[in-house]
């Protein structure tokens, strides 16, 4: 069967044929030449869109495009640098494993954004005032949006919705851009490790997911992207749902007792809401809309900037709504989404990385597994095991690993002195992120690379070497390795780590 050919910066080549696999949940027919419309349909959507992005768009927090990331795949979506895999120029290396951990692509709303937008747009067309907007087009943008723009989100969007069936198009969360995130994203390690995603491994490539909707609808689109390159054209879907792995943090009574339920977790981002610069923001925005000051709350202002994000990370729009705000805003409204995540997910309490502890320890079991000596007459190791879970996921892992640790944590009152941050979750956690260990056999031994989407990041403490040895790696993490007890750390006697992180 004739492949099409992929063109990339380092001359990675793609894999051929033979051999199927037996679905988990029994085989869909497809077509490849779905797939081409899909693609045409993105490069369609890219000629529209490259030229109107908002200047905002890379300020969205964990609603951010993968594309603002990487912004050279609004060109090519499928280029692959192979110059980011570095293993040293002084040995021969081969990559033998890849382990990668994935969030889902992008999404649709959830009900509680849905309904504060549906708040606004009701507010805009009954109470917003043309005239007292003032100059510069607010009033041909109001009547515009007033008399046009259709509020076409709906609650049965979000997958928690009741009574939706399961894996219906509605309740996958998942929209058309979101599968093609994760498809383009399988084509694209396909041609960076053209050793280990062949059709030939596909029974060896083992691939887990989280239960939630756009978890499962995203681990079937990587498996779309990556049996459509291989020239398929029947799709065959296999893999498992394991929520303690991938919704660790579901399960770790600690975290959800002293983070996830206590009011008080999250308090640096309620006071910087009522703050000072927030209230910059919402003054600004409420005199564009025309609106009296008490009007508009900042749970509205957030909507509105939310309707810009998905407008974007969904059709691909520059929305109206990304009028509202300028850069200086989205920077306020970006840091207000990043106190979040950072304080219940990431750096903030030490009980946040500590959860992650069982995700830690399969990714480790995973590596040893691969890395070990063998026999020429031993099986060869497993070539990748795929994990798409959550921005929840990757953060407390993230955390774990020590990376994007700024010497001063963010809270309400340092926001002017945070513009520098390591720690900007739409550059970390974006739609269909990626955390990639890949694992190579050198002459001196096993060597361990990491990437954060698809980009060389390096380990703590070992930052002389992009893929140090990696008997280096499990030194550096030992501590965690020998003692990341998540029952231990979840259950009750690990309670110490249950406050604000006092290491920051």
């Amino acid at each position: 069967m004739k492949k099409r050919r992929y063109l990339n910066h380092g001359e990675v080549k793609g894999q051929t044929n033979p051999e199927h696999q037996q679905s988990q949940r029994g085989s869909v027919k497809m077509f490849s030449g779905w797939l081409v419309a899909a693609l045409g349909l993105t490069m369609a959507r890219r000629a529209c869109s490259s030229r109107s992005v908002p200047d905002i768009a890379a300020y969205f927090g964990t609603k951010t495009r993968y594309e603002e990331v990487n912004p050279h795949l609004l060109r090519d979506v499928l280029t692959v640098n192979a110059s980011v895999l570095r293993p040293p120029d002084t040995e021969r290396c081969v990559p033998v494993h890849l382990t990668a951990v994935i969030r889902h692509g992008s999404r649709y709303p959830t009900v509680k954004n849905i309904r504060r937008m549906q708040r606004l747009s009701e507010l805009v067309r009954r109470e917003a005032s043309g005239s007292a907007a003032g100059s510069g087009g607010s009033a041909d943008w109001l009547q515009d949006v007033q008399s046009r723009w259709e509020m076409w989100y709906t609650e049965d969007m979000d997958g928690e919705h009741r009574g939706l069936p399961r894996m219906t198009d509605s309740s996958g969360q998942l929209v058309m851009k979101g599968r093609e995130d994760l498809r383009q994203l399988a084509v694209r390690l396909s041609l960076l490790f053209p050793s280990l995603l062949t059709e030939e491994n596909v029974m060896r490539i083992r691939l887990r997911s989280s239960s939630k909707h756009r978890c499962v609808s995203s681990v079937e689109a990587f498996q779309e992207g990556l049996q459509h390159h291989w020239g398929d054209t029947d799709v065959h879907y296999r893999h498992l749902v394991d929520d303690k792995l991938m919704r660790f943090f579901e399960h770790c009574r600690g975290y959800v007792e002293a983070v996830e339920k206590n009011r008080t977790a999250l308090l640096e981002v309620q006071k910087f809401k009522h703050g000072p610069e927030m209230e910059v923001v919402r003054r600004k925005v409420a005199e564009k809309l025309g609106l009296r000051q008490h009007q508009l709350t900042a749970d509205l202002v957030e909507a509105a900037f939310f309707l810009c994000s998905y407008e974007l990370s969904i059709k691909s729009l520059h929305s109206s709504w990304c009028f509202l705000f300028d850069k200086d805003d989205a920077k306020v409204l970006e840091y207000k989404s990043d106190l979040k995540q950072y304080w219940k997910r990431f750096h903030g309490y030490t009980i946040s990385g500590l959860s992650s502890c069982p995700l830690f320890h399969h990714i480790f079991r995973t590596l040893d597994k691969a890395g070990r000596p063998r026999r020429s007459t031993d099986a060869p190791p497993e070539p990748a095991s795929i994990l798409i879970g959550h921005a929840e996921t990757l953060l407390p892992l993230l955390s774990l690993l020590g990376l994007y640790m700024d010497q001063t944590p963010p809270t309400a009152d340092n926001y002017h002195a945070q513009h520098g941050r390591s720690f900007r979750s739409g550059l970390i956690v974006p739609y269909a992120a990626n955390l990639l260990f890949v694992l190579y056999d050198c002459q001196r031994g096993p060597r361990l690379q990491l990437l954060v989407n698809e980009s060389p990041v390096r380990f703590p403490g070992l930052e002389t070497e992009d893929a140090p040895l990696y008997r280096d790696v499990r030194a550096a993490y030992r501590h965690l390795l020998d003692g990341c007890d998540s029952q231990r750390e979840c259950e009750g006697t690990g309670a110490g780590s249950r406050g604000p992180n006092i290491e920051l």
